[in-house]
């Protein structure tokens, strides 16, 4: 396997985990009491939109390789 591509999944694996853990405290800590709210009325609902917004902030940490760019042109 590529080192790349091991560490864009490990930032994957680590943004799920993170992300999830985050959007349990905020439905636990801050949540919404009256239930009409989609997300953090549920915590399952809030872990995975956690799970979700945990993989797109670490991902956005990940830089794609210069030199294997598929713009050759010179």
């Amino acid at each position: 396997m590529n080192a790349l591509f091991q560490r864009r999944w490990l930032l994957w694996v680590v943004g799920i985990g993170v992300g999830a853990i985050g959007g349990y405290l905020y439905y636990s800590q801050i949540g919404c009491e009256s239930g009409s709210c989609a997300i953090t009325s549920d915590p399952t609902n809030s872990t995975l939109y956690g799970s979700l917004m945990g993989v797109f902030l670490f991902d956005s940490f990940y830089r794609k390789d210069k030199s294997s760019s598929q713009n050759t042109a010179e």
